[in-house]
């Protein structure tokens, strides 16, 4: 059993699918797509685009490369590696490292499904998932992608604590709002930072140490260790969203008690 940090910055536990969950999954998403390969025949017949050969044959070209590499790419990307088949046995394609599907990746996939899928009816594709460990396909092991078995009613999310020896530059410092996609990385990082590679997990530190450096004065103390400082900057960020939201959810009570008030002095009936 394995946990994974999904694009939502959620850990859920999760393990490789199976060869037979992906066969199903496959054949839902064939069954969507001849549906929608029909009602577009539909439309086309009506609109009369395909009576003439050359017609018919762009329109077939087109056809075939929107239902094998566009819309497989187009829908991987969108939903983080979720067809209408995935979602429906549960399952989801995640990069080697357990982060989310980028356009590059499900580009590679549908490309070389093409031909392991749409050419050989699959056999490749199933020969491959079977034999390798973690059920990959070709379009897989080029894309750096593999397929899992998602399991959401398990999925936490982790806040990062505080440094106890930080706490007091934290509380001093001026820590600026981080861009929603930074502190996503940043909390996807500390998440599972002890799952990295050592390498990738310093280099990957540092690296977001420095961008996240851009929002904060003064910095910590000299020798602070990167993943550290990164907790304490998520942590005090946290406490002083909280202490805001309280402080105005306190002020709009009062507010709303001055409202309800007669003026001049005049004592309410309900006292």
């Amino acid at each position: 059993m394995a946990g994974v940090v999904i694009g939502e910055g959620v850990l859920l536990d999760s393990q490789p699918a199976s060869p037979i969950s992906r066969v199903l999954a496959a054949l839902l998403d064939l069954l969507v797509i001849v549906v929608g390969v029909f009602v577009l025949l539909f439309l086309v017949g009506l609109t009369g685009a395909a009576d003439s050969e050359d017609g018919a044959a762009i329109l077939g070209v087109v056809i075939v490369a929107t239902i094998t590499v566009v819309v497989p790419t187009t829908v991987e990307t969108l939903t983080r590696g979720r067809s209408v088949g995935k979602l429906a046995v549960g399952i989801r394609v995640v990069r080697d490292d357990g982060g989310p599907l980028v356009l590059r990746q499900a580009l590679v996939r549908a490309l070389v499904g093409f031909v392991e899928l749409w050419a050989t009816f699959g056999s490749v594709a199933l020969i491959c998932s079977i034999v390798h460990p973690q059920g990959k396909r070709v379009g897989d092991i080029l894309a750096g992608t593999y397929a899992l078995r998602v399991r959401g009613a398990t999925a936490l999310r982790t806040a990062a604590p505080m440094p106890p020896w930080l706490a007091g530059w934290a509380a001093r410092a001026d820590v600026a709002r981080l861009p929603d996609g930074l502190a996503l990385s940043v909390r996807q990082f500390l998440v599972r930072a002890a799952k990295l590679h050592p390498a990738s997990r310093v280099q990957l530190g540092e690296q977001l140490t420095s961008e996240v450096q851009r929002y904060v004065h003064p910095l910590p103390p000299p020798g602070t260790h990167p993943e550290a400082f990164l907790a304490a900057v998520l942590a005090e960020r946290r406490e002083r969203e909280l202490r805001t939201r309280l402080a105005a959810a306190h002020r709009d009570a009062v507010e709303a008690d001055l409202l309800h008030r007669l003026p001049y002095g005049v004592p309410d009936p309900a006292q």
